[in-house]
């Protein structure tokens, strides 16, 4: 362990920012042939409630032709409810830090830039370095591996010794300074700053105590890059109602700053009642939870799990879906909630959304469909039955698919909805177990985490690969990049 000295911009800087006001199952990836009842019908159901969680209560920061079916959507708007206080702060606390590079002054909006942002070039967001975020689920750790130069720089624990954490999914903020890590086990999240201009000096000790390479791996709560932790409130029994779908909320683009402000995180969990879901809204900068959206009547598909996925479409939306179930779509404003019911031969497990704010869905098993936004109907994508899991969608009109049975990776053009490839096994140099979570780095090179430990990088266009060999079980997926937040807020 190597200790850093702390530069003088951090610690005059964090004080000011902190003042602002702003074959397959579920996962344990059994059968996927099982009927769920759902059909192919839009559903109603009442409205979900809005629960203020700024105030006290539960929460705790330690700081050939595709086939298309038609889908009727169902206005489950939000509606308010009472209030309950998440300020509670147990001895596990860890420092509050910065977020994703920008202020965040509570402002929501559609995320939209709004006048002249030539003075930007072209506008904000984008960032100069690209790291991978891979859960290490058995170890109840995260690495970080540098995506140009394939190493693994640091491991950081997820929670306390002593405690299965099981963490899963990663997320990553537009400029790529902050990842999200889900814990399904001890219902938690944590966020962890990728460089160390963003940690902090928690002993006031004039030095940044962080790891230094993948052996590192400090005790908890004694690395200073791993910002807070919060425990959600009303989480239900169990690993299966742990947080899963999780996405940043980039915030609203300043001309004058060119940078965005306001930005939130949005993470998905399942409540005590056995038929409720929770959509919350967490500042970045404290880990608190704001506001919790109650997702009820939560019957379709496997519904003892939590939101399954979750993105950001940059169009002010956050999409998400119930594993073989429903697709719901937040406005981030208003805070009111679209559902529609897939067809029950979609089988989704994993999702994204593409530059055009449609969703993408991977079947376990099942075709790989996307669900168009304006005509409401969604389109099995011919000749990709398979069981697949992660879907990542990159700026330049392409979707990546993890398949699990046969092992490889989907390639499919968006605009087109045909199959561009199949990446087989043997693409892999017959290194391909149980391929997971795909995701897009800065500079556009695809990357597939494989459960088994190691990721493959790959290049989009020559399909030139090398391996990266990451010690432990990753079932990890999501974002765990960024370029899936970037590719919808920045589009090519």
């Amino acid at each position: 362990m190597l200790r850093t000295r702390a530069t003088s911009l951090l610690l005059i800087g964090l004080p000011a920012l902190l003042s602002l006001s702003t074959a397959c199952g579920g996962d344990d990836a059994t059968s996927g042939n099982d009927e769920i009842g759902n059909d192919s019908s839009g559903t109603t159901t009442d409205g979900n409630d809005v629960v203020d969680e700024s105030a006290d209560g539960n929460s705790t920061t330690t700081t050939t032709d595709a086939s298309t079916t038609d889908a009727s959507t169902t206005d489950a708007s939000t509606t308010d409810a009472s209030t309950t206080d998440a300020s509670t702060t147990d001895a596990s606390t860890t420092d509050a830090s910065t977020t994703d590079g920008t202020t965040t002054d509570g402002t929501t909006t559609d995320g939209t830039t709004t006048g002249d942002t030539d003075g930007c070039q072209g506008g904000g967001g984008g960032f100069d370095y690209s790291y991978l975020w891979v859960a290490n689920t058995d170890e109840g750790s995260v690495s970080k591996v540098n995506t140009t130069t394939l190493m693994e720089e640091a491991r950081y624990r997820t929670g306390p010794q002593g405690t299965y954490h099981s963490p899963s999914r990663t997320t990553v903020s537009l400029d790529g300074r902050f990842a999200l890590v889900g814990n399904r086990n001890s219902q938690s999240v944590v966020l962890v700053a990728a460089v160390e201009e963003d940690c902090i000096d928690k002993n006031n000790d004039g030095m940044i105590t962080t790891s230094q390479n993948k052996n590192d791996l400090l005790a908890w709560d004694t690395d200073e890059c791993v910002l807070w932790r919060t425990v959600l409130p009303d989480v239900g029994a169990g690993e299966p109602s742990g947080p899963r779908g999780m996405t940043f909320y980039p915030g609203v683009f300043n001309d004058l700053t060119c940078e965005y402000e306001g930005a939130k995180i949005w993470v998905g969990w399942h409540g005590t009642q056995a038929t409720q879901a929770h959509m919350g809204r967490l500042d970045p900068v404290t880990g608190t939870v704001e506001q919790v959206v109650d997702i009820n009547n939560w019957t379709m598909g496997w519904n003892n799990y939590p939101p399954y996925g979750a993105a950001y479409d940059g169009q002010g939306h956050v999409w998400f879906t119930a594993l073989r179930g429903e697709v719901f779509r937040l406005d981030v404003d208003s805070l009111a909630v679209d559902r529609w019911a897939m067809p029950q031969s979609v089988q989704s497990y994993g999702m994204t959304v593409d530059y055009l704010g449609n969703a993408w869905f991977g079947g376990c098993s099942g075709p790989v469909t996307t669900f168009d936004a304006m005509s409401e109907t969604f389109t099995s994508i011919p000749n990709t039955n398979a069981c697949y899991r992660g879907v990542a969608a990159d700026s330049v009109g392409n979707i990546w698919v993890a398949s699990n049975g046969p092992c490889g990776l989907m390639q499919i053009d968006a605009d087109t909805k045909q199959v561009i490839k199949f990446h087989s096994a043997a693409d892999f140099q017959n290194q391909c177990s149980t391929p997971v979570g795909v995701s897009i780095d800065v500079e556009g090179y695809v990357w597939m985490v494989d459960e088994a430990g190691w990721a493959w990088k790959m290049h989009p266009e020559t399909y030139d690969k090398e391996i990266v060999m990451i010690t432990g079980d990753h079932y990890t997926y999501s974002d765990m990049t960024g370029g899936g937040l970037n590719a919808v807020v920045n589009p090519q």
